[in-house]
């Protein structure tokens, strides 16, 4: 196994493609590695994954429970104030004294202050399977929006990555990744700050036998099921 924070380059990776896996952009590979030509990858080079100010992400993240404050100043300092209603404890979930409440992935979303939308309202035609659909097959019409599932910056707007057509991927924080695909036209640059729902893109058939979205959500770089991160419907 290679060092924590490095991958070793294989025949057919591109920086986008690693980028992705690692859950980074790829532009901050690029600077890290000292690269001069993101096109040119030898097999068996060994990059830098990882910020050189941050040790490897931990595989796991804590919830931490956190009490707000009883009142909410809900527009300025001479505007009333509104009383806000408490936000459920790991502890008042309902369980029984002495057993742990269930940490859902939305929890571990939501404690890094990210809650996932449905970037598009049709059905789903492939659920995730991590051996074959890294994320959800979402059917719709040619040219429908495609909606920023949370807040974040476009790490990567274009179609470099085979497979995938025309592809937005977005950094919402150190953890997480989202990326939508098979697009018909893109509506963002990378770089740029998205909120969530924002129009990012419109649907379309691009390197697919069919107009869909492909949507994946990636915690540190590994493929997880969106609906378990997405409001029920």
């Amino acid at each position: 196994m290679g060092k924590p924070g490095f991958y070793t380059v294989k025949p057919g990776d591109t920086l986008i493609r690693i980028g992705l896996d690692a859950g980074q952009n790829w532009r901050d590979l690029v600077r890290w590695n000292k690269i001069e030509n993101p096109n040119l990858l030898e097999v068996g080079q060994v990059l830098r994954i990882v910020s050189p100010d941050q040790t490897p992400a931990p595989e796991a993240v804590v919830i931490k429970a956190v009490t707000p404050p009883s009142t909410v100043n809900v527009s300025g300092p001479d505007t009333k104030v509104a009383t806000a209603p408490p936000t459920p404890t790991l502890a008042s979930a309902g369980m029984a004294a002495g057993t742990p409440a269930p940490v859902t992935p939305a929890m571990v979303a939501e404690s890094e202050g990210l809650a996932f939308i449905w970037p598009h309202n049709g059905a789903i035609m492939a659920g995730f399977d991590e051996a074959k659909n890294k994320g959800l097959d979402v059917a719709g019409k040619a040219g429908d929006p495609v909606l920023a599932a949370a807040d974040g910056k476009v790490v990567y707007a274009g179609s470099g990555l085979r497979g995938y057509g025309n592809l937005v991927i977005i950094k919402h924080n150190n953890t997480f990744l989202s990326a939508y695909a098979h697009n018909q036209a893109l509506l963002v640059r990378e770089d740029q700050a998205v909120k969530r729902g924002q129009t990012i893109a419109q649907m379309g058939n691009s390197d697919a036998d069919q107009v869909k979205l492909h949507f994946e959500i990636r915690r540190l770089g590994k493929p997880v099921d969106p609906v378990k991160f997405l409001p029920p419907r």
